[in-house]
């Protein structure tokens, strides 16, 4: 199969547009709560609790709704549903810009979140548009894309924040509103969407796990591998505050550097890695490098030598990439969007579970052993090495 360039540009763009908009709100979200009075706003530890939620409400949303979502876009098409998705996430950033009382944010949260199908959609977008061969070269791009409209976004949003803090907001909107736009008039439709008249079925995707039953082991894996990706999410600006005494310009730029050098190793790393080194060896290359740093980041006593290992902590980066495109190849065409629904559905669970369990575990050790939770994360990866391993899976 040929890939034809103006899919494979567009849903790049829309994946790195619709990440930016992330990045560009995210330094601003806790002020939104914090701004907050008795007048129908919050402060102190109430804004705390407040936050917490905010942030796990769009993750329950799309755990129930992103295999539902998925099995639409195999029924329907993909690029109806991944306009439903870029509506919701254009009416949630506008209606934020807006700066609402405390229930008109959740309720355009808990919006985003049902809609918010945009990365699994895109992922079997480009499973559509791609050979077999060919998916965990174009899943690392996907991922490099994502990482670049991460690193822009939350340096403009900062800026933006100095006139107001409705224009992140607003400027989200705005890029929500192009992406939309695009995906109407420019992306085409990846599959031909046969008419059937079998009815469909709304909760049947959220059964998923069961119906891919046969590779339960592998989408196991994958969740594990989203919680422990949860840590450094969760923890890593308390940690290197508190263990090396950092301050926010050197968090910031040490934030910055992971995200520059993990664009680049998706970008330029996983279709050569995989091409070198087989599907099996590329993976086992990612979970070793994570693994290995996760056990350093919990022993280093200096702040020096975490530079040296932001670049391994990318190359660990690469085993999700090459993850989904095994787990993509157990599949046939027909069933892609609910099997990236069913994984969506799971990494929103890891993003429910994951920063509470992992923030509790910090809290509980750092004046014990503050690198605890970077050593359990290592751990939990043995948890998947008996699927990894096993040469079955790599077809």
């Amino acid at each position: 199969m040929k890939t034809a360039r103006l899919p494979l540009f567009t849903v790049y763009l829309t994946v790195m547009l619709d990440m930016a908009g992330i990045g560009l709100v995210l330094p601003v979200l806790p002020d939104l709560f914090g701004a907050n009075d008795s007048s129908g706003h919050l402060a102190g530890a109430s804004a705390g609790m407040a936050y917490g939620l905010f942030l796990s409400l769009y993750a329950l949303m799309q755990f129930l709704c992103a295999p539902l979502l998925g099995g639409w876009s195999d029924r329907i098409g993909r690029k109806p549903v991944l306009t439903i998705s870029l509506v919701g996430t254009a009416v949630n950033y506008a209606v934020m810009a807006c700066l609402p009382p405390l229930w008109g944010l959740f309720a355009a949260r808990a919006i985003a979140g049902i809609t918010g199908s945009n990365m699994s959609v895109a992922t079997a977008y480009l499973t559509d548009i791609s050979s077999p061969d060919e998916r965990a070269k174009r899943f690392g791009q996907l991922n490099a894309c994502m990482g670049i409209g991460f690193i822009l976004g939350p340096a403009a949003g900062g800026m933006l924040r100095e006139a107001g803090l409705m224009w992140p907001f607003a400027a989200a909107a705005a890029l929500a509103a192009v992406n939309l736009l695009m995906c109407l008039f420019v992306m085409p439709e990846s599959r031909a969407v046969a008419p059937s008249t079998e009815k469909l079925n709304p909760l049947a995707p959220l059964t998923g796990i069961v119906v891919f039953r046969g590779i339960a082991g592998l989408l196991l894996a994958g969740g594990l591998f989203a919680i422990i990706g949860e840590i450094a999410g969760s923890v890593w600006v308390l940690y290197v505050e508190q263990r090396y005494n950092w301050q926010g310009l050197t968090v910031g730029l040490s934030l910055t550097l992971f995200g520059l050098f993990h664009a680049l190793a998706q970008a330029f790393l996983v279709g050569p890695v995989t091409k070198r080194l087989g599907e099996r060896g590329g993976l086992l290359l990612g979970v070793f490098a994570d693994m290995s740093c996760y056990v350093a980041l919990g022993l280093a006593t200096k702040g020096a030598f975490i530079w040296a290992l932001i670049p391994l902590l990318s190359l660990g980066g690469i085993g999700p990439s090459i993850l989904m495109a095994v787990i993509s190849k157990q599949v046939d065409e027909d069933r892609q969007g609910q099997l990236q629904g069913v994984i969506a559905s799971l990494q929103g669970l890891a993003a429910i579970i994951g920063p509470v369990l992992m923030l509790n575990i910090y809290f509980l050790s750092r004046e014990i052993m503050p690198g605890l939770v970077w050593i359990i994360g290592a751990a939990l990866y043995l948890l998947c090495l008996p699927v990894v391993l096993r040469r079955s899976i790599y077809k």
